[in-house]
């Protein structure tokens, strides 16, 4: 493995486990979240969405920091039929989520976007996650560990639900946040570097 701790690119994201993922590819970088207005537009299909906002987010950083590094953007969906499911308002909120999870297939969906010298390119990464039947005690229970808070769908992969999971067909790094390997082809398709020590 090759050693650097210079970073190559910024990740416009506050999310831990997208930096985690990113180390995890040997990518030497440093973050900067996005602020930019999340919400769906009017007649905007959960697709064309996440996309958008991917774009958004590195466009906004990559604008701010003065075009100085490439930017990574992301963002992730949880689509139950139609209905977008978004980080919990609250416990009421986060239950009535996994309620609506417990027993069906959802989707996940992941788009990232590498904004350069060069113009911004971008993947949409789409998998489902079927959910076994879920008991009103355990959900509380899971609700009570403190980790669905912050996550949309209400629930973390990589973490205590993961016991939900009964399939996941698709990236499971898509499902935690940040396709490894759509990542991966954005970067070696703009010539920059992975596989290295990552920066801190």
């Amino acid at each position: 493995m090759i050693q650097s701790t210079t970073p190559v690119l910024i990740l416009a994201s506050a999310s831990p486990r997208r930096r985690e993922l990113l180390r995890q590819l040997g990518v030497p970088h440093c973050a900067q979240p996005a602020d930019i207005d999340e919400r769906r537009l009017p007649g905007e299909s959960v697709e064309t969405c996440v996309v958008r906002l991917a774009h958004e987010k590195a466009e906004r950083i990559w604008e701010l920091q003065q075009r100085a590094l490439p930017v990574l953007g992301a963002d992730t969906a949880v689509v139950l039929g139609e209905q977008l499911l978004g980080k919990p308002a609250d416990r009421d909120d986060g239950l009535r989520m996994l309620e609506h999870l417990s027993g069906r297939t959802h989707r996940v969906l992941t788009a990232v976007a590498l904004m350069t010298s060069q113009g911004v390119s971008s993947h949409l990464c789409d998998s489902s996650v079927s959910f076994r039947a879920l008991s009103a005690q355990e959900c509380q229970r899971y609700w009570d560990t403190g980790e669905p808070r912050d996550k949309a769908g209400g629930y973390a992969v990589q973490g205590f639900g993961a016991a939900f999971i009964a399939e996941l067909r698709g990236s499971y790094s898509g499902v935690m946040g940040l396709p490894l390997y759509e990542v991966a082809d954005l970067l070696q398709r703009a010539g920059l570097p992975f596989w290295q020590e990552s920066a801190s």
